[in-house]
Parts: C-alpha cells; sequence; structure tokens
C-alpha cells in the first residue's frame, strides 16, 4: 500500500508540473544521445555507399587477372601413306611418296613398295588418293615387291583396306574391283568425297591391263 500511495504521489505531482518534467526529460534525453554517440556506441545507419574496405577488396579483385587454360592446339596430321593393310588378304605393305612424276623415277620407287602418285590427293584431305603397285604370279620372284598388289583383284565389295600414316590410320571400304586396259583408266577426281583407288601395273609405261579397286573412307583412327 506505501508502495501505491507514493507512486499516486508522484503521478500528481508530474500531473501539475507538466511542462517542467518534459523539459527535463527531453535535456536528459539529448545528453544521453550525445554521450554515446561520443563514446561512438550509436551503430551507423547502413547505406548504399561502398565502405573503403569493400572498395579495396573490389579494386584487388578487378586487377588479378582471369587464368585460362588453353588447350594445346592439334597437331596437323601427316598427309602421307606409309602402310596399306588388307585384313582379307592377310597381307601388308609399305606406300612411298615420291615427289617426281617422271615415270623412270616412279618405277624406281615402285622397286621398294607401293607408290601414292604425287598428282592425286593425300590422306587429310578430300580427294582421290591414287596408289599404284607391282603384280607378279612368277614361280620365282627375289623382289617381292613385284608381287606387292598380287590378290587385290580378289577383293570383294565390303573388304577392309586400312592405310596408315605416320600418327594416324585411315579404313575404306572396297566399293568396286574390276579389270581394265590401260587406256582406258581414268582415276576420278573426287573433290568432295575421300576415296582410295589401288592399280596393277608392270610399269608407269606399260600397256597391259590392270586390275582397279576402288574404295571408300568410312572411318579415321589417331594413333
Amino acid at each position: 500500500m506505501a508502495f501505491s500511495d507514493t507512486f499516486e504521489r508522484v503521478f500528481q505531482e508530474i500531473k501539475r508540473n507538466r511542462k517542467p518534467f518534459f523539459v527535463v526529460f527531453f535535456i536528459i534525453v539529448l545528453i544521453t544521445y550525445a554521450v554515446l554517440y561520443a563514446i561512438d556506441f550509436i551503430p551507423e545507419p547502413v547505406s548504399g555507399e561502398k565502405t573503403q574496405d569493400t572498395e579495396e577488396v573490389i579494386s584487388e579483385a578487378e586487377e588479378e587477372p582471369v587464368k585460362m587454360v588453353q588447350q594445346e592446339e592439334a597437331k596437323p596430321l601427316s598427309p602421307l601413306p606409309t602402310k596399306i593393310i588388307f585384313e582379307s588378304l592377310d597381307k601388308q605393305v609399305q606406300v612411298l611418296n615420291p615427289q617426281s612424276r617422271e615415270v623412270a623415277d616412279l618405277d624406281a620407287a615402285l622397286l621398294s613398295g607401293v607408290v601414292r602418285h604425287p598428282d592425286s590427293a593425300t590422306l587429310t584431305e578430300k580427294g582421290n588418293v591414287f596408289i599404284l603397285g607391282h603384280s607378279s604370279y612368277l614361280p620365282n620372284v627375289l623382289n617381292k615387291n613385284f608381287q606387292a598388289f598380287n590378290g587385290i583383284q580378289d577383293l570383294v565389295w565390303g573388304d577392309i583396306i586400312r592405310v596408315q600414316s605416320e600418327d594416324a590410320e585411315y579404313v575404306y571400304r572396297v566399293q568396286r574391283v574390276y579389270q581394265a586396259k590401260t587406256s582406258d583408266v581414268v582415276v576420278p577426281n573426287t573433290p568432295n568425297k575421300a576415296q582410295l583407288t589401288l592399280a596393277t601395273c608392270n610399269s608407269f609405261g606399260a600397256k597391259d591391263d590392270r586390275y582397279i579397286v576402288e574404295a571408300n573412307l568410312i572411318e579415321t583412327r589417331l594413333f
């Protein structure tokens, strides 16, 4: 009861002296706020401006170079054939690539294998790769390169011929096998199609008949 009486007396006193009370209260609030601000106890309002520390972090991030991992450029494939593999004939032969177009030079190269004609396409471009090789059915042949293309007349549609370079293998499927007179042999130019043409011969200048094999590229395998 004593507490109630005291509170009632204080309330009546404030009621009678409202104006002086509120003036004193306002002054006390201002003094309190000033003291708290002076000791940096009042939190600063959040604004949209960047602080100096934030600007420094952003500046450092902008100056940091972007590290790009670049793939090593693919090495160009070797364009010249080095070997022919006949799966159905169970044989393989070496391919030479002379630069000379002289008949004597091409015939000399045939003594060491079969020869890609220098005017024909390479393995890495669209066109017709034209390769000639000796064939002989004599019973005794000292140089086996004279029999390099023996048996290609027995190839049939669908047989696989694999032509290898230094770094890739080109897989061809036989499309056509036929015999033709030398005067009738025309190696077609196929600029938009990768094709392989094989021909037997005794000599580049010979007039005898030849066996011709035409095949289309179906797959390229990298080593």
